[in-house]
């Protein structure tokens, strides 16, 4: 069966490992979350469980129909949820808890989050295009070049790579490991960067 939590991203510092050597970890407070809804074959068609990150002053900024779905299946008003595919045998219900105790040290993870926005890029930010030259009177110096021929297709194909909006987009980092749990704190110190601005939500995601 596969676990998963919902985070926020507290930051990031550094570990020593039992050899001694600095490991930069995430510090990530997982949960506590709550599950909202159980989502049965029979019923919806698959199974999954929705939780919601319990945060002390979610609720008050829950909106009408957040909390009129919570309440619905008689949990307090959350603001952040997710869903989550589960076994058919999976017994958690509606109130339940889930806590960083569901994950071990040394496990790997998928964490899925929204890099931070960038705004505007050209094309050598969003790209790495290499540019053009810079002296002996080159006017082409951050310029992307052709996108398309002129009479020959006379339209520009989509997916051409241009100036754009950068950032801000979901992104999933695949198999990090977990340096540490710290069940008191309900914390998951994850190793390397994970996706996202301090105080921005994620999910961590460990496969059966």
């Amino acid at each position: 069966m596969s676990k998963g939590i919902i985070g926020k991203k507290l930051g990031m510092t550094q570990i020593f490992n039992e050899q001694g050597q600095v490991v930069p970890v995430t510090v990530i407070q997982a949960g506590p979350c709550v599950v909202i809804q159980r989502k049965t074959s029979a019923k919806e068609g698959y199974d999954a469980i929705q939780i919601g990150f319990v945060d002390p002053v979610g609720g008050k900024r829950a909106s009408k129909p957040e909390k009129g779905h919570t309440e619905k299946h008689g949990v307090a008003p959350l603001r952040v949820m997710r869903e989550f595919r589960v076994d058919a045998g999976d017994e958690r219900k509606a109130g339940d808890s889930v806590t960083a105790a569901e994950f071990d040290a040394k496990a790997k993870v998928n964490v899925i989050g929204v890099s931070k926005g960038k705004g505007f890029a050209g094309v050598m930010k969003r790209h790495h295009f290499k540019g053009g030259r810079a002296t002996h009177g080159s006017m082409f110096h951050r310029a992307p070049g052709s996108i398309g021929g002129s009479s020959n297709p006379s339209r520009v194909f989509p997916g051409m790579r241009m100036g754009g909006h950068m950032g801000n987009e979901q992104v999933t980092v695949r198999n990090l490991e977990i340096a540490k749990v710290d069940l008191e704190n309900n914390l998951l110190l994850i190793k390397g960067a994970v996706p996202g601005p301090k105080g921005g939500y994620v999910v961590i995601k460990q496969e059966a």
